[in-house]
């Protein structure tokens, strides 16, 4: 990971009022363009965001022989007419989770390739069992190194794939190995975020044939080969809940172009619960204090549950609640350790505990892992120097430095610049008082 460009300058204290555009989402765009290596004619992607995590996946691309041109702004054209590499450079090793999502496409073109192990922020374990389970049951002839894995397959091959958990990322590398994989792929307990739905529209664009079932079963017939394509990226439903919440927790009113309630059913609820509010504008969603705020008792689950990525913005959301509010993760099992800098820094109650204090007991019962957290309040944070230990968490922090008084000082801003576009510019056009300084 490179080192920070600059340090952020928060001084809190001030309602948030304006608008904003959503950006792309990353979770999205990134896979998108790994899927472009499923064909040799041209994509062309917009509302692609500019981040730190883009320029990293367009990087490992180039290595791998791909041209690519920015057309605007948000727009980017891809073309992959050959692979001229199977294998991406070990700088890559432990950097994200993407390399391990070319498998599939890598397969296909060259039949064999060497990726390096994935990293990315420090939330869990995250392992990639289920992805190379998968890819054997397909076929694949897997050799699993301490920081790489080279497969190998002469044709992938329809099976049936059932996940033991929803995984995300598994489901993603799945569907990219399907799609040109000889007979049909049953994907069953599979991941359905909205994310991965763009996903397979843009895979359908492509010329595959996918449908996803009820009970979580995505159906996959495999074709010979996918053409180029044109698709814009679904908002990012990250970023706009960020937002929702900084404009609750500073009592301001934040409007979010792009943003979609589709998307966003569960937070809304949430956000409802606590005191929030929000109504449908022309072209998105505004978002406000409607209520003062009061506790409440959130559990993260799979989509359609209250998403892993929205709880740390509501864990500081839920400082200036009164009461006692319960946040129960259930998606990683150590995705609280932003938590100890707002506890011990700004203020904050929050107790961590590793029972699970939800509607039932989730997969990290009786683990020993601290993946519940109780939270007091309302309690007036203060000010304070910040480091960032992980994407999420980012904006957690910038959100705790906007409702605190005095000015704060936060440094690790390379994780939030991941996958948040230009942050300072949006939040100082809604009002907060934000300035960058050099790392």
């Amino acid at each position: 990971m490179a080192a920070d460009r600059h340090l952020y300058r928060i001084t809190g204290g001030v309602p948030l009022r304006g608008a904003v555009q959503a950006s792309g989402a990353k979770n999205a765009a990134t896979k998108q363009l790994v899927a472009t290596l499923l064909t040799d004619e041209p994509c062309v992607l917009h509302g692609v965001p500019r981040i730190l995590e883009v320029d990293l996946v367009l990087g490992m691309l180039a290595e791998l022989g791909t041209e690519v041109t920015w057309l605007g702004e948000h727009t980017v054209r891809v073309c992959t007419p050959k692979v001229t590499s199977t294998s991406l450079s070990s700088s890559y090793s432990g950097v994200n989770r993407i390399p391990i999502l070319m498998m599939g496409p890598l397969l296909h073109r060259r039949g064999e390739t060497v990726v390096p192990l994935p990293g990315g922020c420090t939330i869990g374990k995250r392992p990639i069992d289920f992805h190379l389970a998968g890819l054997s049951q397909m076929g694949a002839d897997i050799v699993d190194g301490t920081r790489s894995v080279k497969v190998r397959a002469n044709r992938l091959s329809g099976a049936h794939v059932h996940l033991p958990f929803p995984s995300v990322g598994a489901t993603e590398n799945l569907l990219l190995a399907a799609v040109l994989a000889k007979g049909t792929t049953v994907i069953s307990n599979a991941a359905v975020e909205p994310e991965i739905v763009d996903l397979v529209l843009m895979l359908q664009k492509m010329g595959a044939l996918i449908t996803i079932d009820i009970d979580r079963t995505i159906v996959v017939s495999g074709v010979s080969e996918l053409g180029g394509v044109e698709h814009r990226t679904v908002p990012d439903r990250i970023e706009i809940a960020s937002f929702a919440a900084a404009a609750v927790a500073t009592n301001g009113r934040i409007q979010v172009r792009g943003a979609r309630q589709d998307h966003l059913i569960t937070f809304l609820n949430a956000l409802r619960h606590i005191g929030g509010e929000f109504t449908e504008t022309e072209d998105g969603l505004e978002f406000f204090r409607g209520r003062p705020l009061t506790a409440a008792d959130i559990e993260t689950g799979v989509h359609p549950g209250f998403m892993t990525d929205w709880q740390q913005p509501i864990t500081v959301l839920l400082t200036q609640a009164a009461g006692t509010s319960v946040v129960h993760e259930t998606i990683y099992e150590d995705r609280f350790g932003y938590a100890e800098q707002l506890s011990t820094a700004m203020g904050a109650e929050i107790e961590l505990t590793t029972k699970c204090l939800g509607a039932t007991a989730c997969r990290w019962h009786a683990r020993d892992f601290l993946h519940t957290a109780k939270i007091s309040g309302p309690t007036p944070l203060k000010a304070a120097d910040l480091v960032i230990p992980d994407l999420r968490a980012g904006f957690g922090y910038v959100l705790a430095a906007l409702v605190a008084e005095g000015t704060s000082t936060i440094s690790g801003t390379r994780y939030l610049e991941r996958g948040y576009e230009d942050p300072v510019a949006k939040l100082a056009a809604v009002g907060a008082r934000i300035t960058t300084q050099p790392a």
